[in-house]
């Protein structure tokens, strides 16, 4: 029998999007995603003039804090992510400096870039600088959700991060490594019901190597999508496309891989979600550390937005010096010690019921991926309490982008209008729900992974079940009130 996800979709069911009529024309120009990095640059140029200009006006007011912080979060949460993968990295405008510098260019084919080209180093090729760069930037929270000019340097300091390391590292070494945002997406986008691979393992297999790159074991970079050519370039995040046990964690959806395959071999596939947490490859202690972060700080952004502890805005929004400091303190030390400490418990215990030869560390490591469809439920659940009681903003700041005194579009005396409020807490526990069905569905086929028979898995799986369930139940008690 199939597995299956949710015991309902089989996890080996693929559907090749490009196969609809016009689809892998459209990915293999060269207009595609540029064109949409241009539009994005548009919105994202008046963003920052926006943080600038009205870096003291109230954030609710603010073009740069509304649409960053209300409209682009939450699309990343609600749809790029769990539906797309990482398909924002390949249209954002952030980088896009950086690697036009790199190719001295914006559309046409120059395998031959720009810059110093170096590797990254070994020891970093990890998502350890994102995870400590991400959990910088919250503590920063209050500052960027009520100051423009906060939200302003925070993406003035990314677009300059990715110029330098364009010029100094090879292709997308600084998204891969460095950007905060990331990190996250790279790790969410295992649950993401779309992934880019090749179609026939065979035709990669058979395509025309060199004797002697094969006699040296290099023949994968002898392919066009590894090493490039003259339609395309070779993987900017460094990715071997062919490879079929990769996950989408590092692919940055950016189809380069369609523009250069000379067998038109690469699809864009729709799948079940979170088939990617069952691969039992590439898990690390980085990855798993991620995933206690992104809960934890779900968690602390719901207590200091719309929580009832007015001494926690006050903490982040640094009211004192000392408040800021014990923000940062237990902020920190929840994330990185505390939750991540109060999960190896339950490993421990699974571990010893389960009786697995395997180390502890792989225990941990291997359930720790149970937190991911429960920690982006989690996420959506906070972000959808925020756009539907604040996205009337948005209706109000697009006309009078600046605070100016415009009225654009008629709309800049739009009142703050909450939308559909009573519902979104049923949405929420629908939302978690679905995370711990999900979550526990991943976790038991990862215990069958880890443990050496069906009974040692079922009494290796209780632990961490227990863990799943009762922190789902305390979410919903969070959220809902």
């Amino acid at each position: 029998m199939k597995d299956k996800i949710l015991g309902i979709f089989p996890l080996d069911w693929r559907y090749d999007i490009t196969s609809l009529p016009y689809v892998r024309s459209v990915l293999k120009s060269r207009w595609v995603p540029f064109l949409i990095i241009v539009f994005n640059l548009f919105f994202f140029t008046i963003i920052l003039m926006a943080g600038v200009v009205g870096g003291v006006s109230a954030g609710n007011y603010n073009f740069a804090i509304m649409f960053v912080w209300i409209l682009w979060w939450v699309m990343l949460m609600l749809v790029f992510v769990p539906f797309f993968s990482r398909i924002w990295c390949s249209t954002c405008p952030l980088p896009a400096f950086g690697e036009w510098i790199q190719r001295l260019g914006f559309l046409k084919v120059r395998n031959k870039l720009f810059g110093l080209n170096r590797k990254w180093p070994k020891q970093l090729k990890n998502m350890w600088l994102m995870n400590f760069l991400f959990l910088g930037t919250t503590y920063t929270t209050g500052f960027l959700t009520t100051r423009p000019i906060a939200t302003f340097i925070l993406l003035m300091a990314i677009i300059l991060g990715s110029v330098v390391l364009s010029t100094v590292f090879e292709r997308r070494s600084f998204c891969l490594y460095c950007c905060p945002v990331s990190g996250f997406q790279g790790l969410y986008s295992n649950i993401a019901m779309t992934e880019i691979r090749c179609k026939d393992p065979e035709v990669c297999r058979n395509h025309n190597v060199s004797t002697r790159a094969k006699a040296l074991g290099c023949d994968y970079q002898q392919r066009d999508c590894v090493r490039g050519n003259e339609n395309g370039y070779a993987c900017p995040w460094l990715e071997v496309p062919f490879n079929q046990n990769r996950r989408n964690t590092y692919c940055g959806m950016c189809f380069e891989c369609f523009k250069t395959c000379p067998y038109d071999n690469m699809a864009f596939n729709l799948r079940p979600p979170a088939t990617d947490l069952v691969l039992d490859k590439k898990r690390g202690l980085d990855e798993a550390w991620k995933a206690f972060m992104m809960l934890g700080i779900a968690i602390f952004f719901f207590l200091i937005m719309q929580g009832p502890f007015g001494f926690l805005k006050d903490w982040a929004n640094a009211k004192t010096l000392a408040g800021y400091l014990s923000y940062i303190s237990v902020h920190s030390t929840f994330n990185l010690l505390i939750f991540p400490g109060i999960f190896f418990v339950f490993s421990y215990a699974s571990h010893a019921l389960g009786r697995t030869e395997l180390p502890l560390k792989r225990v941990f490591i291997n359930f720790s991926y149970t937190l991911v469809p429960l920690g982006l439920m989690a996420w959506i659940a906070f972000s959808v309490g925020i756009i539907f009681a604040n996205g009337s903003y948005l209706i109000h700041v697009i006309s009078d982008p600046f605070g100016w005194g415009w009225n654009l579009l008629g709309t800049a005396n739009f009142p703050w209008t909450p939308f559909m409020t009573g519902m979104v807490p049923y949405m929420q526990i629908g939302g978690l729900l679905l995370g711990l069905a999900l979550s526990l569905d991943i976790g038991f086929k990862i215990a069958r992974q880890t443990f050496k028979n069906r009974d040692e898995a079922v009494m290796g799986f209780y632990p961490i079940a227990a863990f799943l369930t009762v922190t789902t139940m305390f979410l919903m008690w969070l959220f809902t009130g």
